[in-house]
């Protein structure tokens, strides 16, 4: 005898009865949430005056411009260093790291200067010289301080007051600041050909010692060239990727419409293109590898070249060849074994992608509802980027004492460089000056900063997932409005895209935000979570990064899941006005009944219209190859010159991956709507005339339930 089950009927919540007067989405709404919609207002209110304060005490030009040691700003127009552009610092040897020089707390005088210095030279030699040619003290002294002109003072004197570097060093801007000019010659690091030189107090030094003092600059320097050839290489090709990126958009609009009549067909052919496309990757591959095997140029690994700006040179190795390969048979392996266990749920996911296809049809304007998104996404960037550039430039000018003396008890206490001359700091920490350190205060706007700029960024991505969640229900109820049609296209509602639009922003705004509060929420936590991960990185407490990585786990599991519900919970709000809590739960418990058919249907639609994106970016990506590496005969003289063609393709690849995925999540909320309202369809109705389905027949043959 058959066990029963323990779980009653009503544990996943009582479906609809049948409600003769359900014509689809709602008509007669009331505002939901209203507390919530209230708060959000007035987050947003108190978000501008952040912004307006922000505005008031900021100032971009601390971020955009350096500050020498008496917090005047270099090469800023309309000041004496208008044409000083350049941080020099006069000891870089006493600096720490590059950290410390960019955040300009090095413990020594730095000048606005015009130029970095192009040879060694120190006071003492210039001194030495001077007397003979006057043109050493004139190149010399555009390093010292304004207004010293004093190239007989004795050099302890000069060297105790800091009028003048002990040395110049060859150097070169680097974030508008002068760096040691390192060149790494057959494996040796040089600065101007030599390896050591002399410090201006008697030693000789060692080119590591600057290396050491400026750690890391030579990989930023390096780093910085790669950045200039990419710009470059941006500049003269924006032109045809402009043209790359047209072309997607005209493919993913033609693919769209391709689908309003033939979606089966081409899905079919999607899912067999790809299979034949990775086939003959994994042949090319193979047969790359077998040419390069035994090759002892080619027998080196990838680990043991490191990073090279050049890709072909990765071509060149058997192993680059291989794990292409293996990487491609696994996707060729995966889509074969989805194909065959899940053949019949690619049925059905094509089933509804072809409804999907005539619901766009028929609301061809909700293809380009995605550029209102994008705007409104734009618009929330721009205001949070500037509004924590504008209070991270908050503050007044900080000076703080600098001495080279260890045991100086006064270093770093704050001081005011008009009466610090006249204290008698100097005589007890000889050489001591009053210097600028950083931008800060004593206000209460200025103590809090930090928790100011923590309210920008929960502010932002609660606006960002407001943005989002607007799109959601409004593209929902567009074509909720479609399916609950029962002679669809006639009885369609005019303008259902306006229409869904209002009602969300009208009656649902609290709701919209309700659900965006509770995402951010966790995205919030989550970024938290990073930065103390970022922190702990080198801490040897392995319970606390393992405690860490577990909390990072769940809560990227929590947010996904959130992000899961809350879709769904928008169309139930689009269909039947509740608020958010009872949409959720409807939703959820709708979903729970069909589960067999979620578990399984959303993940193979997700998969089919990957495969459409991958063919989309994939056939404009070989397109853009050709082109870029001159292998199109006919416009191969229109070809720009170019550092890296790595660097136009994988912007036009990336950029038509992105253009398609704003067309095809238009398709995936039109699916996931569909389905949801399906669901709605079959506990309301029965089929019969007094209750029919709202279901196209055909879709209702592949659908309907055992």
């Amino acid at each position: 005898m058959a066990r029963k089950s323990a779980i009653p009927p009503s544990y996943y919540g009582e479906p609809h009865k049948f409600d003769p007067t359900f014509r689809g989405p709602v008509h007669n709404r009331r505002c939901t949430d209203v507390l919530c919609c209230v708060i959000f207002v007035i987050v947003i209110l108190g978000y501008i005056a952040l912004g307006t304060v922000a505005w008031m005490h900021g100032d971009p030009r601390k971020v955009v411009y350096p500050t020498d040691s008496y917090g005047q700003f270099c090469g800023q127009q309309g000041t004496p260093n208008a044409n000083k552009a350049i941080l020099f610092y006069f000891s870089i040897l006493q600096c720490a790291n590059p950290t410390v020089l960019i955040n300009l707390q090095c413990p020594t005088t730095q000048l606005c200067v015009s130029k970095c210095p192009d040879r060694f030279a120190t006071y003492i030699d210039m001194q030495y010289n001077y007397r003979r040619n006057k043109s050493y003290w004139e190149y010399y002294k555009q390093f010292c301080k304004p207004g010293f002109n004093n190239p007989d003072k004795p050099v302890a004197q000069v060297l105790r007051d800091e009028d003048c570097p002990s040395m110049i060093v060859p150097s070169r801007p680097f974030l508008q600041r002068c760096f040691p000019d390192f060149i790494t010659r057959n494996g040796t690091l040089t600065v101007a050909n030599k390896t050591s030189f002399k410090d201006g107090l008697g030693k000789t030094r060692s080119v590591i010692d600057l290396r050491d003092a400026a750690n890391g600059i030579t990989s930023l320097l390096d780093a910085k060239e790669v950045g200039i050839k990419i710009f470059e290489d941006y500049a003269s090709s924006w032109f045809w990727i402009l043209i790359g990126l047209v072309i997607s958009m005209l493919v993913s609009l033609l693919f769209i419409l391709l689908l309003r009549f033939t979606a089966g067909v081409l899905f079919w052919m999607v899912i067999f293109g790809v299979i034949a496309a990775v086939g003959y990757g994994i042949w090319h591959c193979y047969w790359e590898y077998s040419s390069l095997k035994g090759n002892p140029d080619s027998d080196i690994t990838i680990s043991d070249i490191g990073f090279q700006t050049d890709f072909r040179v990765y071509l060149q190795l058997s192993q680059t060849w291989l794990i292409f390969m293996i990487s491609l048979a696994v996707i060729e392996a995966v889509i074969i074994l989805v194909l065959i266990f899940l053949r019949n749920r690619v049925r059905i996911a094509i089933a509804l992608l072809k409804e999907g296809s005539k619901a766009i049809g028929c609301i061809m304007l909700t293809l380009f509802y995605p550029i209102i998104t994008f705007l409104l996404l734009a618009l929330c960037i721009a205001y949070w980027a500037v509004t924590a550039v504008f209070l991270a430039s908050s503050g007044e000018p900080v000076y703080k004492i600098m001495s080279t003396l260890h045991d100086c008890k006064y270093t770093n206490l704050t001081c005011d460089p008009e009466t610090f001359s006249q204290s008698n700091m100097t005589k007890l920490c000889p050489g001591s000056q009053c210097m600028f350190a950083f931008y800060g205060g004593e206000s209460v706007y200025h103590h809090y900063i930090f928790v100011l700029q923590l309210c920008n960024l929960f502010v932002f991505l609660w606006l960002v997932n407001f943005t989002i969640a607007l799109g959601q229900c409004t593209l929902a109820g567009a074509f909720a409005s479609y399916y609950w049609a029962l002679r669809k296209p006639a009885d369609i509602p005019p303008y259902p895209l306006a229409s869904s639009f209002g009602k969300a922003l009208r009656y649902h705004t609290g709701s919209l935000a309700f659900g965006a509060l509770i995402l951010s929420i966790v995205q919030f936590i989550r970024i938290i979570l990073e930065y103390l991960d970022h922190k702990l990185k080198g801490a040897h407490n392995a319970f606390a990064r393992f405690l860490l990585c577990c909390l990072k786990c769940c809560f990227w599991c929590l947010e996904h899941f959130i992000k899961f519900m809350n879709r769904n919970a928008y169309i139930m709000i689009a269909v039947y006005g509740n608020n958010f809590c009872a949409s959720a739960r409807d939703a959820f418990f709708l979903l729970m009944r069909n589960v067999m058919r979620v578990a399984v249907l959303d993940k193979v639609t997700d998969f089919l219209l990957f495969l459409g994106k991958l063919l989309i970016s994939g056939s404009v990506g070989v397109l853009a190859f050709f082109f870029f590496t001159r292998q199109i005969p006919v416009i191969q003289e229109e070809v720009p010159s170019l550092n890296y063609y790595w660097v136009p393709l994988l912007t036009v690849i990336f950029g038509s991956y992105m253009i398609a995925h704003g067309f095809f999540n238009v398709y995936a909320m039109c699916v996931d709507t569909l389905f949801l309202c399906f669901c709605e369809d079959l506990e309301r109705n029965d089929g019969s005339p007094s209750k029919p389905y709202y279901m196209p027949p055909g879709l209702h043959r592949i659908l309907k339930r055992n």
